[in-house]
């Protein structure tokens, strides 16, 4: 595998990226679908759950962008691996 030396990524370090921006995926689609559960629930009349599962994808909208964050930092190298 080649990786770029522009950023100084090391192998390890690439992965890391990598499993990173995974983890930001999963969490982002998952949090899609929590909304439209949180749809549902209101539409079946369960207003107060359907809010407090919406309070608690808040939380995942700010683990989404601190998890950006941490991808910026691989990626500029201010993060590294030195192990897989």
């Amino acid at each position: 595998m080649i990786w770029s030396k522009s950023w100084g990524s090391t192998k390890p370090t690439q992965e890391l990226r990598r499993d990173l921006k995974d983890i930001a995926h999963l969490l982002m689609w998952s949090a899609v679908d929590l909304m439209q559960l949180a749809a549902l629930l209101s539409e079946a009349g369960l207003e107060t759950e359907a809010l407090e599962l919406v309070k608690k994808l808040e939380a995942f909208k700010d683990a989404e962008d601190k998890l950006a964050g941490y991808i910026d930092e691989v990626k500029t190298g201010q993060i590294t691996r030195a192990k897989p």
